[in-house]
């Protein structure tokens, strides 16, 4: 299974309230109809600070992340051909100004448990180091740096996603010079207070130390997550 994100910033004039209204309530039911999807999930930023974490952050400033599930990359390639793409497409300049759409797959290394309850939920943009190749990058990343935040305590959930595609607006491919993100971090914890006593743990000062030596850039959101379908 692979997973489309959309990197979404709100449509210029738009106050977040409506940005959101729109987005869960107008645009999410459209969404829903395309064919093949397996899941849809977004994800409102609520907060853009660099929460518990030393270390060089990008320039994104966004207002939401989407992400939809489709068994396979043709799956996708389908949907954003049918006419219920063109119905989303229309509806998606109503709300959205700047899009940045990544494709990835996905490494889940700890699920989040159904009966967990409310949880807060944080996602990073990864930039890899520069001079670092995209398959150094993934084996760092999903080989020693999994292991070493799985050991995170109170950690509820991780999941990395790889990119392996890019594009702007609504479907034209970039370079990665133009969307220079090469993975996006899904943590869950019961609390920020959980996040803050994570990361100030032996095992953060071990996959932080990790990460100075293939990430350029970590820029961290909390996200208020909404399950569409």
């Amino acid at each position: 299974m692979i997973v489309r994100m959309g990197l979404l910033t709100r449509k210029a004039g738009l106050s977040t309230e409506d940005f959101r209204h729109h987005w869960r309530d107008v645009h999410g039911p459209l969404a829903a109809r395309l064919p093949g999807l397996r899941r849809y999930h977004q994800n409102h930023v609520v907060d853009s600070s660099q929460l518990a974490i030393d270390h060089a952050r990008g320039s994104w400033s966004i207002d939401g992340i989407s992400e939809l599930w489709f068994d396979n990359v043709d799956d996708m390639h389908r949907a954003v051909s049918s006419d219920a793409y063109r119905e989303v497409a229309e509806d998606h300049v109503r709300f959205v100004g700047d899009t940045g759409l990544i494709t990835a797959e996905q490494n889940v290394v700890v699920p989040v448990e159904a009966a967990a309850g409310p949880l807060v939920k944080r996602m990073s943009i990864l930039t890899r180091k520069r001079g670092l190749t995209p398959e150094k990058f993934k084996s760092e990343w999903w080989g020693f740096h999994a292991e070493a935040v799985k050991k995170f305590p109170n950690l509820m959930g991780y999941t990395q996603n790889f990119v392996t595609d890019r594009s702007v607006g609504l479907g034209q491919t970039a370079s990665y010079e133009a969307l220079p993100i090469d993975g996006m971090v899904e943590l869950w914890f019961r609390s920020v207070a959980d996040i803050e006593a994570a990361f100030r743990s032996p095992a953060a000062n071990v996959s932080q130390t990790h990460a100075l030596s293939f990430i350029e850039e970590i820029t961290t959101f909390l996200v208020e997550p909404h399950e569409v379908i």
